[in-house]
């Protein structure tokens, strides 16, 4: 009975005291943000854990801010997609009830083998279509095709005056106009030297008939 009553008394005093090494320990306040090491942008929505804690988990928001209580020296892991993991021990010691920390995450670049995609099941297929292929012009006969006769006819007959051709047109006729705006064109019906020319015409066309008969 004795070695029973010592027994239990050891485990109590233990659990006390287990107890009150556990309550003794100090908590804090972990707080940070999570950017990219190589442009320094934030990353958003990692998954923080806690690995001293049973492994609790966390997440940052979408500005790579997050914020939870946790202990001096605990050990955190940080992760995310296209990312590689990082581990990190908060500092042992720590004075005030608060610690923030800039969280650096280095981009994960994975290098996938080259997949080539054929459209074609076999040989026989591919040569049978590539026999039927229609071979594109190059850029000399476009040209050729484009500056023919018949084509530059047709798109002369259908296609309308752009802007630049009816400002030349306006253009001419207005030097046409300011050439000509001093000068007034006269009615040779009023002009005496034209009615004397005609009479003189007709007196000498009377006279070869005269001299004819």
């Amino acid at each position: 009975m004795k070695y029973v009553l010592t027994t239990i008394l050891l485990l109590f005093i233990s659990t006390a005291f287990a107890q009150q090494t556990a309550g003794d320990k100090k908590l804090i306040q972990f707080s940070g943000i999570i950017t990219d090491v190589d442009s320094n942008n934030v990353v958003p929505y990692v998954t923080v854990t806690n690995l001293t804690n049973k492994g609790q988990k966390y997440a940052a928001n979408y500005k790579g801010f997050f914020s939870f209580i946790a202990h001096p020296g605990d050990t955190i892991q940080y992760s995310a997609v296209g990312y590689r993991d990082l581990i990190l021990a908060i500092p042992a010691v720590i004075e005030d009830t608060k610690y923030t920390a800039m969280i650096k995450l280095k981009s994960e670049i994975i290098n996938l083998p080259t997949i080539r995609v054929y459209p074609w099941a076999t040989v026989e297929e591919f040569t049978r279509d590539f026999m039927a292929m229609k071979i594109a012009d190059d850029d000399y006969l476009i040209a050729l095709k484009n500056l023919s006769p018949d084509n530059l006819s047709g798109m002369i007959q259908t296609l309308p005056r752009d802007g630049g051709e009816i400002q030349s047109i306006n253009y001419r006729l207005n030097h046409d106009r300011a050439l000509n705006k001093n000068m007034v064109q006269t009615n040779p019906l009023l002009n005496p030297f034209a009615w004397g020319k005609l009479m003189q015409s007709i007196f000498k066309g009377d006279k070869s008939k005269n001299s004819d008969n």
